[in-house]
């Protein structure tokens, strides 16, 4: 049986957290094939991770940017 190397274990465990923000919806859950850690190195995802975490804040931004329009708008009685 091989032994897991720290890198190894270090992908492993980045690749769950890409997973987790790429499944922010909890009814879709993303996977991905770890097969792939074969290929990618620790600063690929990172990288990765890094990305989402920052489109992740945009995406944030524009929600509540979006839901603070409901707030400054004053309806009407009817």
């Amino acid at each position: 049986m091989k032994m897991k190397t720290e890198a190894f274990i270090i992908k492993e465990a980045l690749l769950q957290e890409i997973e987790a923000l790429l499944s922010y919806k909890p009814k879709e859950i993303t996977t991905i094939n770890p097969n792939y850690l074969e290929y990618l190195e620790v600063e690929d995802l990172e990288s990765i991770k890094k990305s989402l975490l920052e489109k992740m804040g945009k995406v944030s931004q524009e929600n509540i940017t979006w839901l603070q329009q409901f707030n400054k708008k004053k309806y009407k009685k009817l």
